[in-house]
């Protein structure tokens, strides 16, 4: 089975409360279905990180983030994935400021996991960067990795009726 590696977007989608703003509230569907239609599907894992992350804010939010994410396998952020992180910022493909983003991306490639499933368009499925970001990561010999979000998982069964 493939391994997602949940970043902190996602559960921050999934478990908010319902907004008024449309892009907003497309978003937070997206997070849902994907995490009740397809997270079945994978081995979810997370990282110490996006723990830290889920915890900060509104404890009511925060313990809803936090259930989502119990049982869900760690891996590693230590040294390795901090030196990456600090490869993929030193060549510019994410901010300084996006430290952090950095690090979920360098962890989930350490961690040896398929994909990384993230709602964060600004720095880490940020297309004008990804074909850099896995230019690094293949030179890295981690080239398994691809960052998506769940709207790239629905919406689709391959029904071959729809080619008509």
């Amino acid at each position: 089975m493939d391994t997602v590696y949940i970043e902190t977007s996602i559960v921050s989608y999934a478990t908010a409360w319902p907004s008024r703003d449309i892009q907003t509230a497309a978003m937070q569907q997206q997070a849902r279905d994907w995490w009740n239609l397809e997270g079945p599907n994978f081995d979810l894992v997370t990282s110490q990180l996006v723990i830290n992350e889920a915890s900060a804010g509104d404890p009511t939010a925060a313990q809803d983030r936090l259930e989502l994410l119990d049982g869900l396998e760690l891996v590693d952020v230590g040294q390795g994935a901090q030196a990456l992180a600090a490869r993929i910022v030193s060549a510019h493909l994410m901010p300084q400021k996006a430290a952090a983003d950095a690090l979920h991306v360098a962890a989930a490639a350490l961690g040896g996991v398929n994909y990384l499933l993230t709602l964060n368009c600004k720095h880490i499925a940020n297309a004008h960067e990804l074909p850099r970001v896995y230019e690094l990561l293949d030179s890295e010999g981690l080239g398994q990795l691809l960052i998506c979000t769940p709207a790239e998982f629905l919406g689709g069964d391959n029904d071959e009726e729809s080619n008509t």
